[in-house]
């Protein structure tokens, strides 16, 4: 796909913003989009483009961490008018990726831990069960079921350096037998140690993020024989050397055969599932640092078999990185443009789409992704759940601030968001890694 954006598509994007102001509703966009978590606020729907941009160090780069701190005695996550959230889980050991399993149980990364967790929930979704179903992986994230459909044979987990799966029954609380190994080497160590996983909806494939070992591929030189030589037996947009096969969407069989790289050029595709809709895979993505505090948007996009979403050279299309300059014209034309644009260095994590009967008509088909935060930004961002609307299957470009409130102050938060997933009654799930906590997002009328 052309990075450049056709004046049709331009358009439409106008009409829709046009079309939602005269609803009465506020989109924030271009510079207004950006803003900082003092913004954020259940409801606020927020438009960033392509054309929006600032130039590479409009503003230097800062370096901001947020100190997590405990949970305050009144704090809790808001949600938009209409829902209501209460807390599912606690005291667990920095839950990181969620996923619900055919039977309603939920499956828990403990990734520091190195353990699965499962809960299962009783009267009044209150937790009734609470056990560790499997130990000692090497931080583990994404997690899946397979084969898809109400009865799973196994537990597929994603480690940082390999895939595991183990022998499955719908309400298993342990596993029924040891763990098989099916990819025995992924790219690890470095920068980007989160592994997701997905199945395609034949069942014949199975997709593995693999985010970059670097930032933006400092130091990353030059192939022997010359750039030219080694791209034409590549995949476009391939890198090499220590970021083979990173920054990529891998594809396998369910078996860990048939290797190769699916999509390339995402920095770090954190969160993976597929839209219902399409059977598209879609990623969560976290885009570089260090050129300023609006620069680089991170984003969540459809990925398509074959593409090339410019990193490192280029980002957003054919934007060059400053870094890069000069270095592959070749690919400038060729770079595949996000779906929706997220405030930079929000650190988007997780992401699932809704298929529950519980929410509102119009967020069937609609995804929700978590922003984690980051620490390179001067006026902090993230650390909230967005709703990314979708019409007939297809992102708006808008996306809306759905749960927040885990900031206390611009040098401190209690909750940094990372999975998402629907539960079996149609409530939103959403873990935090800083308290170590899951809430549950209901409909309250």
């Amino acid at each position: 796909m052309k990075s450049r954006i056709s004046t049709a598509a331009m358009s439409a994007v106008a009409l829709l913003a046009a079309a939602t102001f005269a609803q009465g509703e506020v989109v924030l966009q271009g510079k207004d989009a950006y803003g900082d978590w003092q913004s954020d606020k259940p409801g606020t729907v927020r438009l960033i483009r392509p054309q929006d941009l600032v130039r590479p160090g409009a503003t230097r780069s800062v370096a901001s961490s947020a100190r997590v701190v405990s949970r305050p005695s009144d704090a809790s996550p808001q949600v938009p008018a209409g829902f209501k959230i209460e807390l599912f889980a606690e005291g667990m050991r920095a839950p990181r990726i969620v996923r619900v399993a055919p039977n309603g149980d939920v499956f828990v990364a403990e990734t520091r831990a190195g353990s699965i967790r499962v809960l299962r929930a009783g009267e009044g979704g209150k937790i009734a069960n609470n056990e560790v179903f499997a130990s000692g992986l090497r931080q583990p994230f994404g997690i899946a079921f397979f084969p898809n459909g109400d009865n799973p044979q196994w537990v597929y987990v994603a480690n940082t350096d390999s895939v595991v799966r183990f022998p499955y029954q719908a309400g298993d609380l342990k596993p029924r037998g040891k763990a098989e190994t099916i990819v025995a080497s992924l790219p690890h160590d470095g920068g980007h140690s989160t592994r997701d996983i997905v199945f395609t909806p034949d069942g014949k494939r199975m997709l593995v993020s693999v985010g970059s070992l670097s930032n933006v591929a400092e130091g990353m030189g030059m192939p022997p024989g010359g750039m030219d030589a080694w791209s034409k037996a590549q995949p476009l947009g391939a890198t090499w050397a220590s970021e083979t096969e990173r920054a990529a969407v891998l594809a396998f069989t369910p078996e860990g055969k048939e290797r190769k790289i699916y999509a390339t050029g995402i920095r770090n595709c954190v969160g993976l599932a597929i839209q219902p809709q399409t059977g598209l895979p879609w990623c969560s993505t976290n885009e570089r640092d260090g050129l300023g505090d609006d620069l680089v948007p991170d984003y969540v996009t459809s990925v398509k078999e074959g593409a090339f979403y410019g990193w490192p050279w280029f980002y957003i299309g054919g934007n060059e990185d400053p870094r890069h300059a000069g270095a592959r014209p070749d690919l400038k034309d060729k770079v595949t443009v996000p779906d929706v644009l997220i405030q930079p260095h929000s650190a988007s994590l997780g992401m699932t789409f809704y298929q529950g009967t519980q929410f509102p008509t119009e967020y069937q088909g609609d995804a929700f992704a978590a922003e984690h935060g980051s620490w390179n930004r001067s006026k902090r961002t993230g650390y909230k759940v967005i709703r990314i609307r979708m019409k007939d299957g297809k992102p708006t470009g808008e996306y809306e601030d759905f749960v927040t409130g885990f900031v206390v102050s611009d040098s401190e938060v209690w909750g940094r968001p990372v999975g998402v997933a629907v539960a079996k009654d149609g409530s939103l799930l959403v873990s935090e890694d800083g308290n170590g906590t899951i809430w549950r997002v209901t409909r309250s009328r």
